[in-house]
């Protein structure tokens, strides 16, 4: 009798334990099923006139896949500049989370957080494959993140437009006396570089440049590069075309995701974004690639453009004052201090590499 009831105490015991199990696992595909038929409507707010080529379709893009991929769970509305809050405001827009996303340049933000510009372009650095491999897996990214942490946010790469063109002149710069005094936009670590030598940076969005160039508020300007200029107009306001793009040699745009916008979101949705976060930033750089060259053209033998060159004079005086420039600020903030330490030793390193590489094949092609 003794044993018999031990037997019936177990079967009631593992059947009490089976069906046990069977609601935990009941429970878990309800709440899998619950939040695969979750949806989220999110804004996106930019630092770009609205559709602008390159930097304002690439975060279009990027909504666009989300979309698809999601199947329509989370779906991104992309406001540009001054439709919803102005171009400089995108930072503390997704900060304080009234909207989940935002689409600029980290130099931008360098009044709040010095470092920042070093995530955007460093003159005389690296160029956009060097920096995204510095980024993804060279411990950039970590770094990047821990100084977005404070204010709410998660940083990623959001685009590359490659080598730049120094800009736009309304005279020749054929010594480094010519900086001095000259007004120009040029904003990040370049526009202090510029300060250092004499010159008078500004630092204007997208949208403003034409005009203060056109009317003499501003005596030059840097942009993008030929794909960008042009859609701009800039050789109707100035003719003189410079490069090579010494203050941005691979100017890496940011993706911004509130923190707690992002952590709402399910599993799925959150590998979805990261994912469509990396295609948007090699698609722009795929773009720029294949559109600067035919935009060179059209400036060169349609527009009459006189394309120039820096002096060795004024290169070496540019490179001279970035060195001094990172100096101070490495000196004077610890944060700059700790991300140069990882950017310089990433450069050697692939400086190294790339001369026996990608120089060595330039210069045989």
């Amino acid at each position: 009798m003794i044993k018999l009831s031990t037997l019936i105490t177990s079967i009631a015991l593992a059947v009490g334990l089976s069906g046990c199990g069977q609601e935990q696992q009941t429970s878990n595909a309800t709440t899998n099923t619950v939040e695969q038929q979750q949806s989220f409507k999110w804004k996106l707010v930019t630092s770009w006139p609205k559709n602008y080529p390159g930097l304002g379709t690439a975060p279009e893009r990027f909504a666009e896949n989300v979309e698809a991929m999601s199947n329509g769970r989370l779906k991104i509305k992309v406001y540009g500049a001054g439709e919803l809050v102005p171009g400089f405001e995108v930072f503390d827009t997704v900060s304080s989370g009234t909207a989940e996303m935002g689409h600029s340049a980290a130099y931008y933000w360098k009044g709040k957080i010095p470092a920042a510009q070093f995530f955007t372009a460093i003159p005389f650095g690296m160029n956009a494959q060097e920096v995204n491999g510095w980024l993804h897996h060279g411990g950039g990214m970590e770094l990047w993140k821990e100084l977005y942490e404070p204010y709410n946010l998660i940083p990623a790469a959001g685009g590359n437009t490659g080598v730049q063109m120094a800009g736009w002149f309304k005279k020749e710069v054929n010594s480094v006396e010519d900086l001095k005094g000259l007004k120009m936009r040029i904003p990040g670590l370049g526009g202090e570089v510029l300060e250092k030598l004499g010159g008078v940076p500004l630092s204007l969005t997208g949208g403003e440049i034409f005009t203060a160039l056109q009317t003499g508020a501003i005596d030059a300007t840097e942009w993008v590069g030929p794909y960008n200029d042009l859609a701009f107009g800039l050789n109707k306001a100035a003719e003189f075309y410079y490069y090579s793009g010494w203050h941005e040699p691979g100017a890496n745009l940011e993706f911004l995701i509130n923190k707690e916008a992002y952590a709402s979101l399910p599993s799925d949705l959150q590998a979805i974004v990261t994912s469509a976060m990396r295609t948007a930033n090699q698609d722009m750089l795929d773009e720029y690639t294949a559109r600067n060259n035919t935009a060179l053209d059209q400036l060169k033998n349609k527009h009459n453009v006189k394309l120039r060159k820096f002096s060795p004079e004024v290169m070496q005086a540019l490179k001279a004052a970035t060195m001094e420039v990172i100096s101070e600020q490495a000196r004077n903030d610890e944060a700059v201090a700790k991300v140069w330490r990882s950017y310089s030793e990433f450069l050697q390193q692939v400086k190294a590499y790339h001369q026996i590489s990608e120089m060595e094949y330039y210069s045989n092609r």
